[in-house]
């Protein structure tokens, strides 16, 4: 048995007095050769900080080696020595052979650390000095694809498509279908989805295509791939949400509502499917399921501003003041502050006969709903009815020049002996 397979051995067999023996005695040999495959050993079975020992102790009998600088780092941005790590990574040159290892290793470090635009330069510099090298330009285009730069990625995948299939076990065409669907350009990533579903109808792929042909305006092909995607995985939660709506959109409301009911049986703690749900009962005709879904979720996340109001709105309508009252008095102690919410507070202390509290919800609600005819409206009125006429003719003012052609408040308007319109 040869050396290395004996390390390999006794790295397997687990045994950290013995491991911690084997590196001391690695760390005075000269067989440089050795020292390197031992690292890279280690190092693939998780021993970073014994690798990181043999690659130290290498660089100090080969200390202008690009490559050991870089190997070394690697080990190091693994033990979360990132200074380190870096100084060794900047100290190879541009005359190094080993230089855009350099630049692609630090264009890795920095996209894992969230610096775009310092990745982008690396990676930038890395292509300018090899521009035929395919896994640097598709490394190039990953990062314009994952910075948002969507229509420079698509040209370097394009170019990458006419030379090759795919590179480090990733199709081409996934990214370019990914890529023009994250710029919206749907109907462009449409046949790359097509082509991706011809090889093999994964889920991932599955949705993107139905997601892409919905936003395209083909609500019927998205259904027709998403029920195929919900066959396949009963479990892909997201596909319930895009089918219901791809259904309310071809006006199948009682399939579509059907539909979230069936994402909301495989995760009740989804609140947008929740949310849906009560719009959908609502469109059906069904408040009172629509009350349910809508409580659910904000029992799920009582911030849930969409679903407050949706309910908010519901409980309006039905002139349910006493749950309404209650909805928003608790969102009001939860620094909860929307001026249609004060708007609904108000008209349910109206209904309830509470004035004092009505008077200072509509002025609550005003200072936002300066623009809403109809709140003007109810606001003037409310006015008129607790005698306070200086405050009503001041709403009125606004109405009419919010809305010219209102007849009924201009002519309100020209009846008073004060007001010239």
């Amino acid at each position: 048995m040869g050396q290395l397979e004996e390390i390999e051995r006794t790295i397997l067999e687990g045994d950290v007095e013995v491991l911690t023996g084997v590196i001391d005695q690695l760390t005075g040999s000269t067989d440089f050769d050795l020292l390197y495959e031992a690292a890279d050993l280690f190092a693939s079975y998780g021993f970073m900080g014994e690798a990181d020992r043999l690659f130290e102790t290498l660089r100090l009998h080969l200390p202008d080696e690009a490559q050991l600088k870089i190997d070394r780092a690697g080990t190091l941005l693994e033990l979360g020595e990132e200074d380190e790590a870096l100084l060794l990574l900047t100290d190879v040159g541009p005359d190094d052979e080993e230089y855009v290892q350099a630049l692609l290793a630090l264009a890795d470090y920095y996209q894992m650390s969230g610096m775009a635009e310092a990745a982008l330069s690396k990676i930038k510099e890395a292509h300018e000095l090899v521009p035929d090298e395919p896994v640097i330009r598709f490394a190039y285009a990953e990062l314009l694809l994952d910075s948002g730069k969507y229509g420079e990625a698509t040209r370097m995948y394009l170019d990458l498509n006419d030379e090759t299939e795919e590179i480090g076990g990733i199709r081409i065409v996934s990214r370019l279908a990914e890529t023009y669907s994250a710029g919206a350009a749907y109907e462009e990533a449409i046949p790359y989805y097509e082509e991706m579903l011809q090889d093999n109808a994964l889920p991932d792929t599955l949705f993107g295509a139905a997601f892409a042909y919905f936003q395209s305006g083909n609500a019927e092909k998205a259904v027709i791939l998403l029920d195929d995607l919900i066959e396949m995985d009963p479990d892909y939660f997201s596909a319930y949400m895009l089918a219901g709506q791809s259904l309310s959109v071809l006006g199948d409301d009682q399939r579509a509502y059907d539909m979230f009911k069936d994402g909301i049986r495989r995760d009740e703690f989804d609140k947008e499917l929740q949310l849906t749900a009560g719009k959908s009962a609502l469109k059906l005709g069904i408040p009172e399921k629509a009350e349910e879904h809508l409580k659910e979720a904000l029992a799920l996340d009582p911030e849930y501003i969409e679903a407050l109001i949706t309910l908010a709105s519901l409980y309006n309508e039905r002139e349910q003041s006493p749950e309404l009252l209650d909805l928003l008095t608790y969102s009001k102690e939860n620094q909860v502050d929307i001026p249609l919410l004060d708007a609904f507070m108000a008209y349910a202390y109206e209904r309830e006969e509470q004035y004092d509290d009505a008077y200072t919800s509509y002025g609550n609600a005003y200072i936002g709903m300066k623009d809403d005819h109809d709140f003007l409206g109810n606001f003037a009125k409310f006015l008129l009815e607790e005698g306070k006429r200086d405050e009503a003719l001041k709403i009125v003012k606004e109405l009419v020049a919010l809305v010219p052609d209102d007849e009924n408040w201009r002519a309100f308007l020209e009846a008073q002996n004060d007001v010239e319109v």
